[in-house]
C-alpha cells in the first residue's frame, strides 16, 4: 500500500471513530438529560453538588479535597443513573409486582444510598474544620 492510501486509510478510520464517539457521547448527555428532567432526587444530587462546589471555592479547598469531593459527586451521579436505569428496565420488563425485582430495585437504591452518605461524611469532614476556623477562629 503506498503512502497516500494509507494516508486516506488512516483518515477515514479517523472520521469514523469521530463521528461514532459523537455519536456515543450525545446518547450518554441524551441519559443525563433524562435522569435530570424526570428524576427528583437526580435534581437534589444536582443540587448538592453545586452547594459543595461553592463551598469548595469559598472555603479554598486543597487539591486532595477537590479530588474526594469530585470523585464522591461522580458516585453519587454514576450511582443514580445505574438506579434509574435498572428501575426503568424493570419497569417495562415486569409491570407487576415481583419480589426479585423489588429486590434488585431496593439494591440499587442502597447502593445511591451509600454513595450519598458516604459523599456527606466527605464534605463534613472537609468542611466543618474550615467554617469552624472562620466561625470561631
Amino acid at each position: 500500500m503506498n503512502r497516500e492510501w494509507r494516508l486516506l486509510l488512516l483518515q477515514s478510520l479517523k472520521q469514523l471513530f469521530m463521528k461514532r464517539f459523537t455519536r456515543s457521547v450525545g446518547f450518554a448527555l441524551n441519559g443525563i438529560r433524562c435522569c435530570f428532567t424526570g428524576e427528583a432526587h437526580f435534581k437534589i444530587h444536582t443540587l448538592s453538588a453545586l452547594l459543595a462546589t461553592g463551598a469548595a471555592f469559598f472555603l479554598k479547598v486543597s487539591r486532595t479535597e477537590w479530588l474526594m469531593l469530585l470523585v464522591c459527586m461522580a458516585a453519587v451521579f454514576t450511582a443514580e443513573l445505574i438506579n434509574t436505569a435498572l428501575e426503568e428496565l424493570c419497569n417495562i420488563v415486569y409491570r407487576e409486582q415481583h419480589a426479585g425485582i423489588k429486590k434488585a430495585k431496593d439494591m440499587a437504591a442502597a447502593a445511591v444510598l451509600v454513595a450519598a452518605i458516604t459523599a456527606a461524611i466527605t464534605g463534613s469532614v472537609i468542611f466543618i474544620p474550615k467554617i469552624h476556623v472562620i466561625l470561631f477562629g
